[in-house]
């Protein structure tokens, strides 16, 4: 089988409107059961580590994350991605956003995300090309954030209604064709009503807010860049909502709660368990919810 690139499925993705699934992996015996899942289900997915879930939950380091990507890998059906590595990360620290994105392309990750979505657009210009510079000299895309997708900071959030009602944090129209054109990124991620779960102790456990999608928003955004759009915080989400931010530009999908609170309610008493509640909820997703099951022909044929 000739490998496609990362970015080559990603279009094929956008084209064939189906989407790309993207599993968040904070601890590591996670993994093998969202692969088993892709493969049963014959579905593609990225197999993706933010920098928070090696900070914050137990998925050791990027290292850690790619040897065990290695050992489960069925690159039929997956790839492996570097989620947020923020510029200012969720407790407005600045990171060495790129030597981690570095190392990640050193190591073999297939894509990364650089986000910048904390500063002010100039700035989020400037670091996300430096990102794009050092990847694509090696032949891997990049993502990158604009607008606020919230969830991840330290304080409580506004009310849900009034983010949504006054678009507070969406992307902008205008300033996406601008940072689409200085930066040259590959895939971008959008605010248009979705937010990420929570990460905290205190809240981590809790069920996610329901959130909801401008469509006629994001299909302006789409438009007008031409880009492989990326959805962050798409656990909780109603169905109609993704399916029809699919068919508008959506070509990657990050599930994060979904899999993760299965995951850890069941941990402490078998592991064994806890990795079935994974592959469980990853099937569900996939076939039930979304109805992507069977989509690794459309964009990852075997050729």
């Amino acid at each position: 089988m000739t490998k496609r690139s990362s970015n080559e499925i990603m279009q094929a993705a956008l084209a064939a409107e189906t989407a790309v699934l993207a599993f968040n992996i904070p601890y590591l015996p996670m993994m093998g059961a969202v692969v088993e899942a892709l493969r049963d289900t014959r579905t593609f997915g990225l197999i993706t580590v933010a920098r928070l879930e090696w900070v914050k939950f137990e998925s050791g380091s990027m290292a850690a994350i790619h040897n065990e990507y290695e050992r489960v890998k069925d690159e039929r059906f997956t790839r492996l991605h570097l989620d947020h590595c923020p510029v200012i990360d969720e407790d407005d620290l600045a990171v060495e956003y790129l030597e981690e994105t570095t190392r990640a392309v050193e190591l073999g990750y297939e894509s990364v995300m650089v986000d910048g979505s904390r500063l002010p657009l100039r700035e989020n210009i400037a670091a996300t090309r430096r990102v794009v510079d050092m990847a694509h000299a090696s032949g891997i895309p990049v993502e990158a954030e604009l607008g606020a997708v919230l969830g991840h900071e330290a304080g409580p959030l506004p009310p849900y209604e009034e983010l949504f009602s006054t678009g507070r944090g969406f992307t902008d129209v205008d300033e996406a064709v601008r940072f689409v054109r200085e930066t040259q990124v590959d895939w971008l991620s959008v605010a248009v009503g979705n937010i990420h779960g929570a990460i905290s102790a205190a809240k981590k456990n809790e069920t996610k807010l329901a959130a909801r999608l401008d469509i006629d928003h994001l299909k302006r955004i789409r438009q007008a860049t031409g880009v492989p759009l990326v959805l962050h915080g798409g656990t909780g989400i109603r169905r109609e909502y993704v399916l029809d931010a699919i068919a508008s530009g959506i070509a990657k999908i990050n599930v994060a709660t979904a899999i993760r609170q299965p995951y850890e309610r069941l941990r402490e008493e078998s592991v064994e368990k806890a990795q079935r509640a994974v592959y469980e909820a990853v099937r569900t997703l996939v076939r039930d919810e979304l109805d992507l099951a069977g989509n690794v022909d459309m964009i990852n044929p075997v050729l």
